[in-house]
């Protein structure tokens, strides 16, 4: 066997690229494929299954019984073989019989081998069938060896597509309709849009697999990396929302890719084995995206949809078809329509005529949804089947406030849109005309009204909502969109940015919460560390005092950004006093050091905690003295109260703020606080929401920092109270045990005329 990937390929793809000139039947031919694999690999057998008629066939066979051809069938994910075209991934066994997924067929005389390595047969993104050898001798197979078949089972994509011999799949054919549907999917960036579907990119299929010269492929893909390079230089020059920013940061991280030379290295390696220029590219492309199905780490996910969006658009550019939406120019109000988008590939629209974005994939975290926050884009993600579902030109209304999605709307639902679009920019101006008006109820009662915050551009808000400061500054968002570990020095002019901004407003730094589901894929983790519950492991504050030097970098960063102001900082995720303990020593030790290097100083240190793990309730007493603020958490709280899991669609009704068992918590945490002389506050999604926030004042809570969007409303429901008579209904709510309190609650808000929504 050639001692590269390549060599091993390409010796392959040599005599493969005469079997498929030759004029002879597919069935021949993959009976020949079978032969030459086998032999170049030295495995006693090697075996082609096809998807037909929604089974995988077994095909073709060299070294299995000749009588299980047409004969042997699997369904997707059924054995060792379904198992791959379900996954769309790759097997390399030892031992098959051992793996969990391992299916006997008898007819085969497959109990002679002990070893197997599989890979999917892959055409627009979906398996159609599957390439294995075996072995007679446990052993797994060598990279070299299955990078060969992977490069194999791509150029057989071609052969049996233009043969007909699979399946059509699913993905091939837009499936749509006439009819009004109405879907769902994940909110990503708020807001309300109307217009028109259009397509981001038409699919592009390679026709063209095996190379008939290799440097004349080599020279295309140099061309036309200088030529992509070009294009994100100019775009990223020219970005329409300015220099400064999270979303810089992210598109800096998004150039560091398309000028990383391990990737165009993987290419080049690609077109060695003989391989065309677009070949090649999908070869790494699919590559990656194996990878991506075996990501856990959402962030991690995230980088490589860069990589993936990074390869599109060389695709497109290699093959000449750079037809994307936005260089043929949007003609009217239109919504995206997209599988994925990078960063990169947002700036190139209109933004005058780019109405919303719906995605087929995304998340939270995702650079392109940092950078539609800051264009202002609303954004839908992981909707399901959202490119087979809508036609392009179909009329789309977008509410991710209330996440709905219409396609091809009925003249009542268009109406219907309209009126609460045109509402919801009224109210719009009426929260905005209540900017400087005092965030006070009907008795008096003055409630600090914060809001949430992670990017530069949040600090905005400030102004526009007239809030009274920041209460929760997630410091670790600049860690997840930066493709290396921020300095020092980037931390601080982070900080230093914010704080100029806030002016004489407080902001409350929240230290890094990474780990756990917030994996950094450049911070390298324990390979025993797995976790079966993220969200309650090695993460956030018991991350950072392990690793001392991350914290000793964020507190210096913190120390010398707040010099002349008063620091305030909050430790998330403490669960017994100690940790505080530390985590302030820390802080402390790094002031110390400061002032020995005479540097500039905060006037003032203020440090708080976060109430998140129910733990820390029972020992109150002891934290409460050293502390001079606290924010309950309740995102976090609550799941951990109830141990349900906020994203577990089944346990959806568990997560319910206006439980009795959490208000009742929440009022005797309140009540240990007043009693230490302790100011408490909310930070999380409960006090955005006009019904909980009110509870939280009945409570006796007077600060709340919640998302921008949320001031507007819950302002004007704070000023529609009288708090002394909802405490006296709260009081008696709690102590009768009331089953729904939601309902409960809700009538007495519509009985004393409470603005809630």
């Amino acid at each position: 066997m050639p001692s590269s990937p390549a060599a091993a390929a390409r010796q392959i793809l040599i005599r493969l690229h005469e079997v498929m000139a030759a004029r002879t039947s597919a069935q021949a031919k993959l009976n020949k494929v079978v032969d030459i694999i086998g032999q170049a690999l030295s495995s006693e057998v090697c075996s082609i299954y096809l998807l037909r008629e929604g089974v995988l066939e077994l095909f073709a066979t060299r070294g299995l019984k000749q009588e299980a051809v047409h004969v042997t069938k699997l369904a997707e994910g059924e054995g060792l073989v379904g198992t791959i075209a379900r996954n769309v991934e790759t097997l390399n066994l030892d031992e098959a019989a051992a793996h969990p997924d391992f299916a006997y067929r008898p007819e085969t005389g497959e109990e002679l081998f002990h070893s197997f390595a599989g890979v999917p047969i892959v055409r627009r993104e979906q398996a159609v069938g599957v390439l294995c050898v075996q072995h007679v001798d446990p052993r797994r197979y060598d990279e070299v060896e299955i990078e060969a078949l992977q490069t194999v089972a791509m150029v057989l994509s071609e052969l049996i597509a233009n043969a007909e011999l699979v399946d059509e799949r699913p993905g091939d054919v837009r499936v749509t309709g006439t009819g009004t549907q109405i879907t769902t999917g994940l909110q990503l960036v708020m807001g309300m849009a109307k217009g028109h579907a259009v397509f981001h990119q038409p699919r592009i299929t390679i026709e063209h697999t095996v190379a008939e010269d290799v440097e004349a492929e080599r020279q295309r893909v140099y061309s036309a990396f200088a030529k992509m390079r070009e294009q994100i230089d100019r775009m990223t020059g020219t970005a329409e929302f300015g220099v400064d920013g999270e979303h810089q940061e992210v598109i800096e991280t998004y150039k560091m890719f398309a000028y990383d030379e391990g990737w165009s290295r993987r290419i080049n390696e690609a077109i060695d084995s003989g391989l065309t220029a677009e070949a090649a590219i999908e070869r790494v492309q699919q590559r990656t995206r194996m990878r991506m199905r075996q990501i856990d780490d959402p962030l991690l996910a995230d980088r490589m949809h860069d990589l993936e969006d990074l390869a599109n658009r060389l695709l497109r550019i290699v093959s000449g078809q750079l037809g994307t939406a936005a260089q043929l120019g949007l003609r009217q109000d239109s919504i995206l329509i997209a599988r994925n988008l990078g960063p990169a590939e947002l700036l190139e629209y209109d933004r005058r005529r780019l109405k919303g974005v719906i995605l087929e994939e995304g998340s939270l975290t995702a650079h392109v949804t940092i950078v539609a926050r800051a264009m202002g884009v609303p954004v839908l993600g992981r909707v399901r089947d959202i490119r087979h579902i809508v036609s392009e030109g179909d009329l789309v209304l977008v509410d991710v406030n209330e996440n709905r999605l219409f396609i091809r709307p009925s003249a009542d639902m268009e109406e219907a849109f309209d009126s609460k679009l045109h509402l919801t920019q009224k109210r719009r101006a009426e929260f905005a005309a209540m900017r400087d008006l005092p965030s006070e109820t009907k008795d008096g009662a003055r409630v600090e009204l914060m809001v949430n915050a992670g990017l530069r551009d949040d600090v905005a808000a400030l102004d526009v909502t007239g809030a009274d400061g920041i209460g929760l500054f997630r410091t670790e968002f600049q860690f997840l969109v930066s493709a290396t570990m921020p300095q020092r020095e980037r931390q601080q002019r982070l900080y230093k940015d914010v704080l100029d901004t806030a002016g004489d407003r407080p902001v409350i730094f929240r230290t890094v919460d990474i780990g756990g589901d917030k994996a950094l894929p450049y911070m390298r983790q324990d390979e025993d560390n797995t976790e079966e519950n993220p969200a309650m492991g090695w993460r956030a504050l018991r991350l950072s005092l392990e690793r001392g030097g991350l914290m000793k970098a964020q507190a210096r960063a913190l120390l010398e950004a707040a010099a002349g102001r008063t620091l305030y900082v909050m430790f998330p995720l403490i669960s017994e006093p100690w940790e505080f303990d530390e985590a302030q020593a820390l802080f402390e030790k790094q002031r110390e050091w400061l002032a020995d290097q005479r540097k500039k100083l905060p006037n003032a240190i203020r440090y708080g905690a976060m109430l998140e793990v129910p733990a820390l309730a029972e020992v109150l007493d002891i934290l409460l003295p050293k502390l001079d603020f606290l924010s309950i958490g309740t995102n976090d709280l609550t799941q951990f109260l109830f141990a349900a899991d906020r994203a577990h669609p089944k346990l959806a009704e568990r997560y319910d703020w206006l439980s009795i068992a959490i208000l009742r918590f929440i009022a005797r945490v309140v009540r240990e606080c007043n009693a230490h002389d302790v100011p408490v506050g909310v930070c999380g999604e409960m006090g955005g929401r006009t019904l909980e926030a009110m509870a939280l004042l009945g409570l006796g809570l007077r600060r709340l920092s919640i998302t921008p969007a949320s001031v507007g409303p819950v302002k004007a429901m704070i000023r529609s109270l009288n708090v002394e008579e909802l405490q006296v209904f709260m009081t008696g709510l709690l102590k009768d045990g009331t089953v729904n309190v939601r309902d409960a609650m809700t009538q007495w808000a519509k009985d004393h005329a409470i603005e809630v929504s």
